[in-house]
């Protein structure tokens, strides 16, 4: 098993990727408007790496990071497991890129035919890393890294495109003794967006109140 730790990838690697979603606008502000995620938090900030795919440049440097990613990270993998249902294509792309094995963990089990909860020949033993398209509070990629492990998978770890660099996913993937590798973060994103011009410099003592407690609302009235 891995050492615990949830880094990203070199400061080039992440600014271009920043660059690349928010050209296409995968990452949406609103300090003044919060958007609400399916577990209830408000949050000023909304990534939907969905659009990466139908961007065929921005696609393309997603995979190809992905792919260097499992290189350096993870030279040792067998199996790419994408989370349902974003993380599917990213992984789907990258083991073609890589010449892997890949397969789904799916939200919950099926409820008819065999019931699988995994989609794919996973067999015990082998290495698995897991493919994520973001990391907010590390809920959901644990998740699957449960389900992945209580198959016989040997879980070396995580990548994901965008990490959120909360403290709460930290703590959680570090008391599982998960390694979760990011090509970019909630800071570069938000470096970023400034320098371009998709925020004002104003509105980051909001965005990094609520990176740093997300459960409290308090940033919204900062």
């Amino acid at each position: 098993m891995n050492t615990s730790t949830s880094t990203s990838t070199n400061a080039k690697t992440k600014r271009r990727i920043a660059e690349a979603l928010l050209s296409i606008g995968a990452v949406f502000f609103r300090p003044n408007e919060p958007f609400v995620w399916v577990s209830g938090i408000k949050s000023p900030v909304y990534c939907d790496n969905r659009l990466t795919l139908s961007d065929v440049t921005v696609r393309s440097e997603i995979e190809y990071a992905l792919a260097d990613t499992m290189r350096e990270n993870y030279p040792d993998a067998e199996m790419l497991m994408g989370t349902s249902t974003a993380g599917i294509p990213h992984a789907a792309i990258a083991a073609h890129i890589l010449g892997l094995s890949m397969g789904y963990v799916r939200a919950s089990a099926k409820g008819h035919g065999r019931n699988n909860h995994i989609e794919g020949k996973l067999t015990a033993g082998m290495k698995t890393v897991v493919i994520e398209d973001l990391i907010s509070t590390g809920g959901s990629v644990l998740d699957a890294v449960d389900v992945l492990r209580g198959a016989g998978a040997d879980v070396v770890g995580v990548a994901s495109i965008f990490t959120y660099n909360m403290n709460i996913s930290f703590k959680r993937l570090s008391a599982a003794g998960v390694k979760n590798i990011s090509l970019t973060d909630f800071d570069t994103i938000v470096d970023t967006a400034i320098e371009l011009g998709y925020i004002k410099p104003e509105d980051v003592k909001k965005l990094i109140a609520f990176r740093d407690n997300p459960a409290d609302e308090g940033w919204i009235n900062i």
